[in-house]
C-alpha cells in the first residue's frame, strides 16, 4: 500500500513540474503582434505628398492607406527600389486601383519574411508631383 502511495506522489510531482515548467513558457515568451499604421493619401492641407513620408515597420505590420484630400490617389511600389529590387513582391504590396472618394481605405500588409531595408512607393497620377514615400523595414 505505501508502495503504491508513493508511487502516485511521485507521478503527481512529476505531473505538476512539467505544467510548471509549460506553463512557465508561455508566461515569458514575449507576444509577437503585428502594428497596423496610417499614411494618408493627400496631406491634411490638401499638399500632394503621403503623411507620414517615411514610417518604419516591422516584417508582418500593415499599413492602412487613407485617402485624404485631392483624390485620386493610389500607392505603387516601385521594384526598382527596394531591398531585393523583387518586382513580385512590389506588385503584391501595390495597390494600382484609385481610390476616388476621401475615407476610402487599402491596407498592404508586410510579409513576415520580408527582407529588411528600405521600400519606395508613390502616387502615380501625382509622382512626378513629388508624392513619394518611404517605408524602412526593420
Amino acid at each position: 500500500m505505501k508502495l503504491i502511495s508513493a508511487s502516485w506522489r511521485r507521478l503527481s510531482l512529476a505531473v505538476l513540474t512539467i505544467l510548471l515548467v509549460v506553463s512557465s513558457f508561455a508566461v515569458f515568451t514575449p507576444s509577437a503582434s503585428a502594428e497596423t499604421y496610417k499614411v494618408k493619401l493627400g496631406s491634411d492641407k490638401g499638399l500632394l505628398q503621403f503623411q507620414p513620408k517615411k514610417l518604419t515597420i516591422k516584417p508582418g505590420d500593415s499599413v492602412e492607406w487613407v485617402n485624404n484630400k485631392l483624390a485620386p490617389h493610389n500607392v505603387v511600389f516601385d521594384p526598382s527600389k527596394n531591398p531585393n529590387k523583387d518586382a513580385t513582391l512590389a506588385q503584391s504590396l501595390s495597390h494600382t486601383k484609385l481610390l476616388l472618394n476621401p475615407g476610402q481605405t487599402t491596407t498592404t500588409t508586410f510579409p513576415a519574411d520580408a527582407p529588411a531595408g528600405n521600400y519606395t512607393f508613390y502616387c502615380t497620377p501625382h509622382r512626378g508631383a513629388g508624392m513619394v514615400g518611404t517605408i524602412t523595414v526593420e
